[in-house]
C-alpha cells in the first residue's frame, strides 16, 4: 500500500513511503511518526492518499495507540466487540472470540483490563483493531510498554500472527529491535523521509550518517579514498588504510564516513584490515558481551556472542588483533 500525506500541524510533514506486511517507520520522538498514523486514520487534519475525504469512522483502518485505550469497564470480549456493533447480539461474542483466538488469547476473554498484563491488553487491543476488518493496522509505539527481557517472547508471536494474517501493517517506532523484524523499515528524521526498504538493507547499507546512527553503527570514522580497484577501495582512516566494497558513487580523493556494525567486528579470520588494540570496558548484555578495543585515541566497539567469548576468554587490558571484513565496511557521503 502506498501512503502519500502532507501535513502542517501538530509538525509539517509531507511523506511518501510504501507499506509491505510488517513494516516499521523507523525516528525519534518528535518527528512526526505519532502525527502520520494519526493523519492515516483521519484524527488529524491532513491532505494525502489512502482514505481522503472519509471520516474516521469511515475509514478501513485498525488503530493501535501507544497506551491501547482499552474500556476499563468492559472485558476483554465486550472491548473487541466493540466495533461489531452492525452485528446481531448473538454473534458479537462468537466474533469477538475468534479474533481473541487470533491473538492467541481466547482463554482471557472475561478478564477486564486492570487483570490483564501490558503484552495482553495490547493483544486485546490489536484484536480490536482487527476487528474492524481494517485494509492497513497502524500501531504507535508497540514494544514501548514491554520489558526488553519479555519483548521477543510477547511480540515476537504478535508479528509472526499479523503477517498470518497479511494485512499491510504500519508500526510508528524508535525502537531498532522491532524494526529488525520488520520486512520494510522506512527511517524519518527532522528532514523528512530519508531512506525506505528491506530491514536488511537499511540495517547494513544506510544511506547517511544521520541514518547510520539511528540504526545502530557505532563505529563510524572519516576518512579520504585512496586508491580504487575492481569492486574494491582503499580509505584512510584513524585506524589505517582499509580495504572495503566499491560503492559506484565513489571516486580517488573524496572524503567519505566509513562504518561498522558492532556485532560484525569479529567475523572471518582474514587477511584485510588486521588491527590490534587493547580490550576494555567488557560488560555482558543478556547472552553477548559487549567492549572496546582502543587503537590509539580510537575506540572500536565490538559485540560478541557467548560462544565466542568462551574460546577467547577476553579479560580487560590484553591485547587483540581483529579483522574488519571488507565486504561488512559501509561507506556513505561525507556531505
Amino acid at each position: 500500500m502506498e501512503i502519500a500525506y502532507a501535513l502542517e500541524h501538530p509538525v509539517k510533514l509531507h511523506l511518501k513511503l510504501h507499506v509491505q506486511g510488517f513494516t516499521v517507520l523507523l525516528g525519534e520522538s518528535g518527528v512526526g511518526k505519532t502525527s502520520l498514523l494519526k493523519a492515516v486514520a483521519g484524527l488529524v487534519s491532513a491532505k494525502g492518499q489512502p482514505f481522503a475525504g472519509l471520516r474516521p469512522e469511515e475509514r478501513p483502518v485498525g488503530y493501535l495507540p501507544q497506551h491501547f485505550a482499552l474500556f476499563p469497564h468492559l472485558c476483554a470480549w465486550q472491548n473487541v466487540a466493540f466495533p461489531l456493533a452492525h452485528l446481531p447480539p448473538a454473534q458479537r461474542k462468537s466474533k469477538a472470540l475468534e479474533y481473541l483466538a487470533q491473538m492467541g488469547i481466547a482463554e482471557l476473554a472475561e478478564r477486564f483490563p486492570r487483570q490483564l498484563s501490558g503484552g495482553q491488553q495490547q493483544r486485546v487491543a490489536l484484536a480490536r483493531a482487527l476487528a474492524r476488518q481494517p485494509k492497513i493496522l497502524l500501531l504507535d509505539e508497540p514494544t514501548s510498554a514491554l520489558d526488553v527481557a519479555t519483548r521477543e517472547e510477547v511480540f515476537g508471536g504478535v508479528i509472526e500472527r499479523l503477517r498470518s494474517l497479511q494485512i499491510p501493517t504500519l508500526a510508528a517506532s524508535h525502537d531498532q529491535w522491532l524494526a529488525q523484524r520488520a520486512h520494510r523499515v522506512a527511517v524519518l528524521t527532522r528532514h523528512g523521509l530519508v531512506q525506505q526498504g528491506s530491514a536488511e538493507e537499511v540495517f547494513t547499507r544506510p544511506k547517511s550518517l544521520e541514518v547510520a546512527r539511528l540504526v545502530g553503527f557505532r563505529n563510524l570514522w572519516g576518512g579520504v579514498v585512496l586508491r580504487l580497484e575492481g569492486g574494491w577501495l582503499w580509505v584512510e582512516t584513524p585506524l589505517g588504510v582499509l580495504q572495503a566494497a566499491r560503492p559506484d558513487w565513489v571516486q580517488v580523493g573524496q572524503k567519505v564516513w566509513l562504518g561498522i556494525r558492532s556485532e560484525e567486528v569479529f567475523t572471518l579470520d582474514t587477511p584485510q584490515n588486521r588491527v590490534l588494540g587493547r580490550v576494555c570496558q567488557l560488560r555482558w548484555q543478556g547472552l553477548r558481551l559487549r567492549g572496546q578495543l582502543v587503537v590509539g585515541e580510537v575506540a572500536l566497539d565490538f559485540l560478541l556472542p557467548r560462544y565466542k567469548q568462551t574460546q577467547l576468554g577476553l579479560t580487560e587490558g590484553q591485547q587483540l588483533e581483529v579483522a574488519l571484513e571488507p565486504r561488512f565496511l559501509h561507506l556513505m557521503p561525507a556531505s
